[in-house]
């Protein structure tokens, strides 16, 4: 495609970004830089930040301070449609009296394009839609409907796609069937998406790079492996999947491990996996790391033992078993186990003990805020002068 079209994706970098509503700050001196042609994912809860900075990218918010730039261009102050983004929502947003080619081909005619029939073609045939063209989006799955939203915004050729979590609405198969499409997709045209979704099965999935977003700031950020293997602070250890978390001090600090009093136990974390090396610490290990033993194991170099316990929950959840086992002294520990055969490995109430390989834990580098990070104020004033404020603006805007 050629002409205004781009050939391939652009990269993105936003410099010191921080929006301010209010009475509340949504995003804190943002850096954040991703590559040209890479699947870039923010990942986050709630109120976050992550739909502002995916707003501020598209122009839809202005930035109180810091710059954006797409391509190496300044676009902090340009409009949206003076950007070369487009941006696949959760709600579609089909023209639903247009038949889906329509809907494909209609930013190509306002924009002049001579060829755009023939271009929303190649992008419908993109998604393996192109035998429903002369369908009306009511009339298709919420699957297709949400491909059709893809290849509406594909066909343009943007240096940018930003994605506000598109597979929100579909069923738990057809979203994991989109994931691998979309991933596919995004290798064949080559253009730059930036993922926003709280799902973190889904980030995984199809990102390159996840950056895990907290109160309006990037806690981690790295390859999906990575950030769930070695998490370096408390969120994104709990956040990104489930994590077993102990506190205590340093004991032994050597040039391999650190050893750590656990209950008056000494658990090993390798030094290169821990973040700090002396003083209180928290360290972790993931439930699918732990084994599960009936009778007391043999102590043996390299493995962290813990125990006895009591199995205190037994729940089933399809391709494992999720125990729950406590511990005198430490807090509720989980693990799962592969379900090999039928039926759980032990019951309620049983008392067992669990082990892990020294090399799966981790260390966190975080420590106890003093404070909050902002300050809230959503008092009723401050949500009046807002509205006011709002007000005003449409009238100087009539």
């Amino acid at each position: 495609m050629a002409g205004t079209f781009d050939e391939a994706g652009a990269d993105l970098e936003l410099v010191g970004v921080t929006k301010r509503f209010p009475g509340f700050t949504a995003i804190e001196n943002l850096n954040l830089m991703v590559p040209a042609g890479s699947f870039f994912a923010l990942l986050g809860p709630s109120g976050c930040g992550k739909t502002t900075t995916l707003r501020l990218v598209a122009g839809l918010e202005e930035p109180s301070a810091g710059r954006i730039l797409i391509g190496g261009k300044d676009v902090t102050v340009s409009k949206p449609h003076q950007r070369p983004v487009n941006t696949v929502f959760q709600s579609y947003a089909l023209f639903p009296h247009m038949t889906v080619l329509a809907n494909v081909e209609f930013g190509l005619k306002r924009r002049g394009i001579q060829n755009a029939r023939a271009l929303a073609h190649e992008a419908l045939r993109l998604v393996e839609l192109d035998h429903v063209a002369g369908r009306r989006p009511t009339q298709l799955s919420g699957g297709q409907q949400q491909r059709v939203a893809l290849a509406r915004a594909v066909v343009n050729r943007p240096a940018l796609l930003l994605l506000d979590e598109p597979l929100g609405a579909l069923d738990l198969k057809l979203r994991r069937q989109m994931q691998l499409e979309l991933k596919s997709i995004q290798g064949e045209v080559g253009l730059t998406f930036l993922h926003v979704t709280h799902d973190q099965e889904e980030a995984m999935t199809m990102a390159d790079t996840v950056a895990v977003m907290n109160k309006g700031r990037i806690e981690q950020m790295g390859a999906p492996e990575e950030l769930y293997e070695l998490p370096r602070t408390t969120f994104v250890a709990n956040f990104l999947g489930q994590s077993n978390l102990f506190i205590g001090e340093v004991v032994a600090s050597g040039s391999d491990s650190i050893t750590v009093d656990i209950a008056g136990l000494g658990l090993k974390v390798p030094r290169e996996r821990a973040q700090r090396h002396a003083g209180e610490v928290t360290i972790g290990v993931r439930p699918e790391k732990l084994t599960l033993h009936t009778s007391a194991p043999t102590a043996e170099a390299g493995v962290n033992i813990l125990g006895p316990g009591t199995v205190t929950d037994v729940s089933f959840t399809g391709v494992s078993t999720q125990y729950l086992v406590q511990v005198p002294g430490l807090p509720v520990i989980t693990v799962f186990a592969q379900n090999m055969a039928f039926g759980p490995v032990v019951e309620q109430g049983a008392e067992v003990w669990v082990s892990w390989r020294v090399e799966h834990g981790f260390g966190l580098a975080d420590e106890p805020e003093p404070e909050p990070r902002f300050a809230d104020d959503d008092d009723t004033r401050s949500i009046a002068v807002q509205q006011r404020q709002r007000l005003e603006d449409e009238l100087d805007e009539a």
